[in-house]
Parts: C-alpha cells; structure tokens; sequence
C-alpha cells in the first residue's frame, strides 16, 4: 500500500492527518475557502477531498454551518487511510492493540478454516512463513514486512471466507504502519515472531484445524503483548 500522490491526495492526507492526530478538533468547521487559500488548490480538489474525508467519517457536512469535524466515534477504523493516519500519529500504539484485539478474534478462525482447504490455500501461508524465517536470519527487516503481508493476506483469503478475505486488506494497512517506528527492522522480536508464524503454517500443511487456531492465537496474542510492553507510558 502506497501513500496516494497528486494535489487531491496532497490536501486529503494533510487534513486526514490533522484530523486524525488531533491538530484539528472534533467540531471544527473546515471552509472551502480557507483550504483552497492555504493549499493554493481549486475548489474541485477541496471538495473531492472533503467527499473522502467524509466516506471515510473524519467530517460531515452541515446544512448553514459548513463541513465540521467528527469525533473518532465515527471514524471509519477499518479504512486503510485512517489506519494509515493514526499509525503516523501519538495513537499509533493505541490502534495496534485494538485491531490486534480484534484479530484474535478472527485469524486464528481464519486459519481453522484454511486448514481444511488444501495445499491452494495452505502453501501460500507456509511458503511466506519461511520467507520470513529467511529474512529474520539475514536481518533484512524489508524482505520480513513484505514476507508478513503475504503471510497474513494468505492466511485470510485461504479460509474461503469473503468477509474474511476483505480484512485483509486492513491488516495490510495495520502492519505497514510499522515501516515508521522500529519494528521495520529486524529487532529483538523478529527472530521468534517468525518462529511463531512458521508454526502457524505448518499447522495449516498438515491440516490440523486446532492446531492452527491455537498457533495463530499464540502468534497475534503474543504480538499484541509485546505492543502492550513498548507503549510508551503504559
């Protein structure tokens, strides 16, 4: 996942991130004339962005008042571009422990299925597992980020399930929020989180659905307590 470019995507990644970090506040009314002025833009591009800011639930347009900010109540948490805006703000550690909260109550499910599936669906996970092993080893933390988004979008599509398969991409989102802070690299936590994935895909080859969805609770359970002990302040 790329961060979008161009003027339109200029103005709506500036305000997505204001808003979302806090520089702007809920209740603010944001006018077209006053981001057309700062950003030197046409007011088609402010209100192409304003129309994603507001699918994605970050404002709201008011009839005789303007476009007002929401609260993180109506946020759209799952969308790839708010995961993106808070992984780069103070609630970066914050959002990992939620969605890794809510992905123990998905992927290990995720791989109970997959298991079942055959070798289409198990091998993917596997194969990017020792990928990850390999770069762990070589202290390439690059190649290990992209061995764990294929791990992941893997063990989702291969369950069979399409609401599932769509979560993917969320996930996809959570972990590329890593390449800011220091589990981009290879850390004191990298070598046994692979360990934990390779796991995962073995239990997924030999097609046993218990042991998969005990590895996969393990491999997330352990990841979000090790977030829960680098969060700053905790």
């Amino acid at each position: 996942m790329t961060t979008p470019r161009g003027l339109h995507a200029q103005v709506l990644e500036t305000l997505g991130q204001r808003i979302v970090s806090g520089a702007v506040v809920a209740g603010t009314v944001l006018r077209p004339e006053d981001v057309t002025a700062e950003f030197g833009v046409s007011r088609s591009v402010v209100r192409e962005a304003l129309r994603v800011l507001q699918s994605l639930g970050l404002v709201e347009p008011r009839q005789r008042v303007g476009t007002q900010v929401l609260p993180p109540t109506s946020w759209e948490l799952l969308a790839p571009e708010v995961i993106r805006w808070r992984g780069a703000s103070s609630g970066y550690f914050v959002q990992q422990r939620e969605l890794l909260e809510l992905r123990l109550g998905i992927e290990p499910v995720a791989a109970s299925l997959a298991a079942t599936r055959g070798t289409g669906a198990t091998a993917p996970v596997l194969a990017a597992a020792l990928d990850m092993v390999d770069a762990a080893r070589s202290g390439d933390g690059t190649a290990y980020l992209e061995a764990d988004v294929r791990f992941h979008r893997a063990l989702l599509t291969g369950s069979g399930n399409t609401v599932f398969a769509h979560f993917a991409t969320t996930v996809e989102a959570l972990l590329r929020t890593r390449t800011s802070e220091s589990r981009d690299t290879i850390t004191r936590w990298t070598g046994a989180a692979a360990a934990r994935h390779e796991a995962v895909g073995r239990a997924l080859a030999a097609g046993d659905p218990a042991a998969a969805a005990t590895a996969t609770t393990a491999l997330v359970g352990v990841t979000r307590d090790e977030f829960i002990a680098e969060a700053p302040g905790r």
